[in-house]
C-alpha cells in the first residue's frame, strides 16, 4: 500500500479550529462528556452538477487513528495562556476510541444525506469536527471536478497538471489523489506519483524549445532520448507554419525508423481550428496514429464544447480549473450533532434554524439507496438507523423539508445501506483498496447513474428523502423547539 504523506511534526492533532479546544475544555472542567453522534453532510452540490464524488475517506481515517498530542503541542496549548494544566494533563493522554461509519471513497453522494457518521465521546467528536471537514470537502470537491471533466470528456483521457497552481504543497497532493479517483488517468506531481501509486506524465516545456539554436533542432534531440514516446509541443514561435512542420519531420524519421506513440500537444490560440488542421496535416502525412494533446486553462465546459466541435482531440491537459476547482471554492459540507446519549439512551438532536435549509436531520440514520432493474440508483432515503428497509414493495418518500410533500416509489429490484463500518474502538475496521480500484469503482458508479443527472449543464435533481419516521421526529421536534421559544 502506498506510504500517505509525510505529518506535520505533532501529527494532526492541532489541525483544528481553536474554539474547538476552548468547547473540548469547557465539557472537560463541567465533567460532561456523555456518548454522542455527529454527522458530516454537505448541502449543494458543487458546480450546479447533479452528482457529488465522495473522496478523502483513507487519509481521514488514518489522521485520526493517529492523533495523539505531543509534549509539543501541550506547551503550545500552554503558552495561550487559555488551558487549565489539568486539560492540558488529559490531552496528553487522550485518544480516538470511537467508531466510524462512512460510504466508501468513489461513491457518488448527494445533497443532505450523511457521508460520515462518528460515534464517540462528546470531547473526542468535537475534536474530529475540522480535520473530518478540511479532508473531506477538499478531497470530494476536486473528485467532482475531475469526474465532470472527465465525462465531458467523454470518458477520454484527462492529465492532471495542476501542481505548480495548487494552494501549497498540502493541497496539490491532496489534489492530486482526489483528481485521480475522479476520473484523471496520470498526473505531473511526482511525488503524489510515489507517494500514491498515481501514473505520471509528463514531456516538455517552451523553455526546452528555447533553449536550442532552432525549434527542428529541440525536436530532434528530445526524439533521440524519447523516441517511443514523443509528444512534440508545437506552439512555440507559430504552430501551423513552424512548429507543426518541424513535428512532421521529426514524426516520419520516427515513424520510418519503427517507433510508435508520436504526438503533438497544442497549449495555446483557438483548439478547435488549430487541432482541426493539426490532424489534417499529420493524415496528409501517413501520420495517422500520431495524438493530439491540448492544453491550456481547459475545463469541462471548454472541454465539451470542443468535443461537440469536432475537435479531434486525444488528450487533455488540465491544471488550474481542476485542482482549483474552478467555479466552486469550497464544498458545503458541514459536522452536525445528531444524538447524544441521556440516561443510557440515545436522544436525537437537531439545528433548527429560520432558514429551512439549514435545520439539519436528527437522530441516528442511515441512508439507503434505491436501484431499479437496470441498476441505475433512482432516490436515496433516510432512514432512523433501526428501520428496517427492503425492495420488493412500494415506498413513501418525503421530502426533507415541506413534510406533505412525499412521492411513492415502487419497482425497486435492490436496496442498498450506504453507511459502514470503517472505524471500530479507535481502530480502522476497513481495508484500503488501491487507488486504481478507486478509480474504477467511481467510474462504475458514475456509469449507472442515469444521463439526467450526469449532464454538465441543466442536470436533473437526484430526490434525497426522509422515510416516515424520521419526517415524524423532525417535524415533531421542530414543534417542540418553536413551543419552547415561545414560552415568556
Amino acid at each position: 500500500m502506498p506510504a500517505m504523506p509525510p505529518k506535520p511534526a505533532g501529527n494532526l492533532a492541532l489541525l483544528t479550529d481553536f474554539y474547538e479546544l476552548t468547547m473540548m475544555q469547557g465539557y472537560f472542567l463541567n465533567r460532561y462528556d456523555p456518548d454522542t453522534v455527529f454527522e458530516m453532510f454537505f448541502r449543494k452540490a458543487p458546480f450546479g452538477g447533479g452528482f457529488t464524488m465522495f473522496a478523502g475517506l483513507q487519509p481521514l481515517l488514518e489522521a485520526v487513528a493517529d492523533l495523539a498530542f505531543t509534549s509539543e503541542d501541550r506547551a503550545y496549548l500552554e503558552a495561550q495562556g487559555v488551558f487549565h494544566p489539568e486539560f492540558l494533563d488529559y490531552l496528553s493522554t487522550l485518544r480516538f476510541t470511537g467508531d466510524i461509519y462512512a460510504m466508501e471513497e468513489g461513491s457518488i453522494v448527494f445533497p443532505g444525506e450523511p457521508l460520515l457518521r462518528v460515534h464517540a465521546p462528546l470531547i473526542q467528536a468535537q475534536l474530529l469536527e475540522s480535520l473530518v471537514l478540511n479532508i473531506l470537502n477538499f478531497q470530494t470537491l476536486v473528485a467532482t471536478k475531475a469526474a465532470r471533466i472527465w465525462l465531458a470528456s467523454g470518458e477520454g483521457t484527462v492529465l492532471e497538471f495542476g501542481l505548480r497552481r495548487a494552494q501549497g504543497v498540502d493541497g496539490a497532493l491532496a489534489a492530486s489523489r482526489a483528481a485521480f479517483i475522479g476520473g484523471a488517468a496520470a498526473t505531473s506531481n511526482t511525488l503524489a506519483g510515489r507517494l500514491f501509486d498515481i501514473p505520471v506524465r509528463g514531456t516538455m516545456a517552451h523553455s526546452w524549445i528555447m533553449a536550442f539554436d532552432n525549434e527542428l533542432e529541440a525536436f530532434r534531440k528530445y526524439a533521440e532520448v524519447y523516441p517511443d514516446g514523443c509528444i512534440l509541443l508545437i506552439d512555440t514561435y507559430d504552430t501551423l507554419r513552424s512548429g507543426l512542420e518541424n513535428a512532421v519531420l521529426v514524426g516520419r524519421a520516427l515513424k520510418a525508423s519503427g517507433h510508435k506513440h508520436f504526438g503533438v500537444r497544442l497549449d495555446s490560440g483557438d483548439l478547435e481550428y488549430l487541432s482541426k488542421q493539426v490532424r489534417q496535416r499529420l493524415d496528409a502525412e501517413g501520420l495517422q496514429e500520431a495524438l493530439i494533446a491540448a492544453s491550456n486553462e481547459l475545463d469541462e465546459e471548454i472541454i465539451q464544447q470542443l468535443l461537440a466541435q469536432g475537435a479531434p482531440i486525444n488528450t487533455w491537459g488540465v491544471g488550474t480549473h481542476l485542482v482549483t476547482a474552478k467555479g466552486d471554492p469550497a464544498l458545503t459540507g458541514v459536522y452536525k450533532l445528531a444524538a447524544r446519549k441521556v440516561d443510557g439512551r440515545f436522544q436525537p438532536a437537531m439545528k433548527v434554524s429560520n432558514n429551512p435549509e439549514k435545520i439539519s436531520d436528527p437522530g441516528i440514520k442511515q441512508v439507503h439507496r434505491f436501484y431499479n432493474g437496470s441498476g441505475s440508483p433512482i432516490a436515496d432515503l433516510l432512514t432512523l438507523e433501526e428501520e428496517r428497509v427492503e425492495a420488493g414493495h412500494p415506498h413513501r418518500f418525503y421530502h426533507p423539508r415541506y413534510p406533505y410533500q412525499f412521492m411513492d416509489v415502487s419497482g425497486v429490484r435492490r436496496v442498498e445501506p450506504l453507511l459502514k463500518a470503517v472505524m471500530r474502538g479507535g481502530r480502522i475496521a476497513t481495508g484500503f483498496p488501491p487507488l486504481l480500484a478507486l478509480q474504477e469503482r467511481a467510474r462504475a458508479n458514475l456509469r449507472c447513474l442515469d444521463a439526467t443527472y450526469r449532464r454538465i449543464l441543466n442536470p436533473h435533481l437526484y430526490k434525497v428523502s426522509l422515510s416516515e419516521a424520521l419526517k415524524d421526529l423532525k417535524f415533531r421536534l421542530i414543534a417542540e423547539y418553536e413551543s419552547e421559544g415561545a414560552k415568556p
